[in-house]
């Protein structure tokens, strides 16, 4: 028998938690030797971006795609450039795909998240900016046609955005009174609804207030909250191709 067996038999919920607390561990290190060995700012970036893209990708159910994306709508507006985009995998393709840029239609996006060295004031806004150029983009949506008859157009889901960091800024972490100051500062359209710093917690609204997990095991709590606010949200509505159609007619 081997020794993760003999664990998971003894304590199954321990074996639970230190199996993620060494997955943690493992994304920490990749993080700290990309902040230490790389010296340009922007691939550093790029490469951070691709660790927690690796981690969603793995642990997200295939519905759900996970990558760096622009979102456009059907009107040729395009958001920002996103560190990672959450987007339905089943029901919507990517557009005008070029080796790894591409683009997501606005309809197909549950999530969107940016990737910084940490969580301050500074990059709250800037993620906060960042998911506000994705929010402003038309969605459309049809009836979806079925053996007897048709189900009515769905409104568009909630679109999510947070921020995922190594640490995060403030002496008191995500329990800091200035975090929360600075987080309510946000507009509906540029707010963040959840945030992971792996040496500092998480935090997310998913329960309609502001709740704050420890920095233990944070990156598997972080998750898990994901999964659930993302299963509770549904299937994206159905694109209306008709709309993306009539644009290529002068």
């Amino acid at each position: 028998m081997s020794k993760a067996k003999e664990n998971s038999n003894a304590d199954g919920k321990e074996y639970l938690r230190s199996s993620f607390s060494a997955e943690q561990e493992v994304l920490q290190v990749k993080l700290r030797l990309s902040n230490t060995s790389i010296t340009h700012d922007g691939v550093m970036g790029d490469v951070n971006e691709s660790h927690f893209i690796e981690f969603l990708s793995r642990h997200l159910p295939k519905r759900y795609a996970v990558d760096s994306a622009i979102v456009i709508d059907s009107n040729g507006e395009t958001s920002d450039q996103i560190d990672i985009v959450i987007y339905d995998n089943q029901y919507t393709p990517t557009l005008l795909g070029q080796h790894n840029h591409r683009f997501v239609p606005a309809e197909a996006v549950y999530a969107v998240i940016e990737v910084k060295p940490t969580i301050n004031k500074a990059y709250l806004e800037y993620a906060g900016n960042k998911a506000a150029s994705v929010r402003k983009l038309e969605r459309t949506s049809i009836p979806i046609k079925h053996a007897g008859g048709e189900y009515p157009a769905k409104p568009p889901i909630q679109i999510i955005s947070g921020i995922v960091a190594a640490g995060v800024e403030w002496a008191d972490g995500l329990k800091s009174k200035a975090f929360h100051e600075h987080l309510a500062t946000l507009n509906e359209n540029s707010s963040l609804n959840f945030g992971l710093a792996l040496s500092g917690g998480t935090f997310d609204d998913f329960s309609q207030r502001i709740t704050i997990g420890s920095s233990e095991n944070s990156l598997a709590y972080f998750l898990f909250r994901l999964l659930e606010k993302l299963q509770s949200l549904g299937t994206v509505p159905a694109v209306d191709w008709n709309k993306y159609a009539e644009v290529m007619v002068q």
